[in-house]
């Protein structure tokens, strides 16, 4: 079974690679943005490393320590969707045995969570304090869960990607995440290249729930348009530099107006932090990939 120390150094590296990626409207060593930096989140990621990898505890604990430390570290929230991401692939690979499909033990992690683990994130939420959280009718994080974590998930499946992916084993992540970075490496032959790739084909292919809840439905939609027209472009651009400066008109527009498509870029953390597992820093063997990438 894989110690803390890996895997810990394996997040880390995840949230390096996420500001080290140029992805329009969200936060990179190029182009910070609302109110944040890089170094900001690489601060959070280094607070949050130690409990993320706890093999002593369960997820729910895991993440509201990794929420409490980043609080303590940098005073906002930069990282709780990647630590409600990365928590449950990092428990996976921890309990992987040789031959296990990683998928199949992310499953039984997932299926294994209590109310418990739905009190310690909620508390985490709460503290994290993320933009456009409303209240819920059901299973509101202001109360007690009567709930498991898994079923919570499943009330807020239908406008948060994060819960979606809990309730459906990472799907969005181990199907089309994982085949974009493939083609951007294949295409551009650039690691961040690829990074940035992915994080296109997530932002295109469903509207971002963090721009969703902060300025509403039609504004994620516009959002998801501009990403397709994006993707459009690249595809006729035969390097980089050009590439690059579409890129670049998008983050523009996307900061100018408020817009920062977080869930896209957590999504993109975790699906870099599953190729990694998969090569190497863990005993589960891949799954078999599914799915068809926004990007090509």
């Amino acid at each position: 079974m894989p110690v803390a120390e890996p895997m810990s150094d394996l997040f880390l590296a995840a949230c390096e690679m996420d500001v080290a990626a140029f992805k329009p409207g969200n936060v990179s060593w190029e182009s910070p943005g609302h109110g944040m930096t890089a170094e900001d989140f690489l601060i959070s990621a280094e607070a949050a490393a130690p409990h993320v990898a706890d093999p002593d505890l369960e997820i729910g604990e895991r993440i509201y320590r990794a929420v409490e430390a980043t609080r303590e570290a940098v005073g906002c929230n930069t990282n709780l969707g990647i630590v409600l991401l990365a928590v449950p692939l990092i428990h996976a690979a921890q309990h992987c045995m040789p031959g296990d499909i990683l998928a199949h033990r992310l499953q039984r992690s997932l299926a294994a969570l209590t109310r418990d683990d739905a009190e310690w994130v909620y508390r985490a939420i709460r503290l994290a304090a993320p933009g456009g959280l409303g209240e819920s009718p059901r299973h509101d994080v202001r109360e007690a869960p009567v709930v498991t974590l898994l079923e919570a998930m499943q009330e807020a499946a239908a406008w948060d990607r994060i819960a979606y992916q809990y309730t459906h084993c990472y799907a969005d992540i181990l199907g089309p995440g994982l085949l974009s970075l493939h083609q951007g490496r294949v295409h551009w032959g650039s690691e961040t290249a690829a990074v940035t790739t992915a994080y296109l084909g997530f932002l295109a292919g469903f509207s971002d729930s963090h721009i969703w809840r902060k300025h509403g439905r039609s504004a994620a939609s516009a959002v998801r348009t501009m990403a397709f027209d994006c993707i459009a472009r690249l595809g006729q651009c035969a390097d980089w530099s050009c590439a690059k400066t579409h890129l670049t008109g998008l983050d523009t527009t996307l900061k100018s107006t408020g817009f920062n498509p977080g869930t896209s870029a957590d999504l993109t953390v975790a699906a870099w932090l599953v190729d990694r597992l998969l090569h190497g820093e863990a005993t589960c063997i891949p799954n078999h990939i599914q799915g068809d990438s926004q990007f090509v």
